[in-house]
């Protein structure tokens, strides 16, 4: 089956700084187009959405330049970038006219599970995250599960712009926590305006003793909830390294999904991700 991998990160160390990977032994290295390309293959996918690593702010401007420059090479498959932005700050809409206008830019995105809750909240950030529909850009939501609430908040007060949900909303999976999170998605989820990728899920597992069906009421929810218009496979490749391989988070995603329609899975796979994030 063709894939779209809408979720994947690449960093070169040696250019610029990631102060949080520096937690985790097994991301505390450069993860370059090459090994994604090793991990990919022969897995089907076609095409991928660079979403930012979260590199230290003074290195924001040139990631996104760089993911761009490969967006235009075409010798890979990165066709859309997510490039890291810092809405809460006055600069936003200038430091966004530097790279707005770049056709393979289609989304920003500010981590916001590694910030205080009202980092999401003020005023700046919601003016300027509502104003990203203007831009023709979306805005990748990145929240932990506790944080819902805030994001749902956003999404109201945001009705020009789309938004993506990644990671499922960051559950509890090695905890097996189900609530609220699930109550919390069936309140985002009725926002025409709101996607959510099936991905991160193996990140958040167990990284010793996950098994398929320990993520399958997280995939099942989230289907539910969004239904199969709105959902979106990714990656978050290298970080599911930390307990898997990409080929066997796809593996599992097929595995969870088989009993379902092919045209269903395609739509989960490639078209979603080709309309939502308006790849070429």
């Amino acid at each position: 089956m063709r894939i779209v991998d809408t979720h994947q990160h690449l960093w070169d160390l040696d250019h610029l700084e990631l102060s949080w990977n520096k937690e985790e032994p097994k991301l505390n290295r450069s993860f370059l187009m090459t090994d994604y390309l090793e991990a990919i293959h022969g897995l089907g996918i076609e095409q991928s959405v660079f979403v930012e690593a979260d590199v230290d702010e003074p290195w924001m401007l040139d990631e996104a330049r760089f993911v761009l420059k490969l967006a235009d090479a075409k010798d890979n498959p990165v066709s859309g970038v997510v490039a890291a932005a810092r809405p809460e700050k006055d600069d936003f809409r200038d430091y966004l006219e530097k790279i707005a206008g770049h056709p393979a830019l289609k989304g920003i995105r500010r981590i916001l599970h590694t910030q205080p809750d009202a980092a999401g909240q003020g005023g700046t950030f919601i003016e300027n995250v509502g104003s990203l529909g203007s831009y023709g850009l979306s805005f990748d939501l990145c929240v932990l599960a506790r944080q819902l609430p805030i994001a749902i908040d956003l999404v109201r007060q945001c009705p020009h712009t789309n938004f993506i949900l990644d990671h499922c909303g960051v559950p509890q999976v090695k905890e097996k926590a189900l609530d609220p999170w699930r109550d919390h998605l069936r309140q985002i989820s009725p926002f025409p305006n709101v996607a959510c990728k099936i991905s991160g899920l193996v990140a958040y597992a167990d990284p010793e003793r996950w098994s398929a069906n320990d993520l399958r009421p997280y995939v099942e929810h989230c289907i539910e909830s969004f239904g199969w218009d709105r959902v979106m496979f990714g990656s978050d490749w290298p970080v599911c390294t930390i307990s898997s391989s990409l080929k066997k988070w796809v593996e599992t995603l097929f595995l969870l999904t088989q009993s379902e329609s092919e045209e269903n899975r395609k739509k989960l796979f490639y078209e979603n991700a080709t309309r939502i994030y308006r790849l070429s």
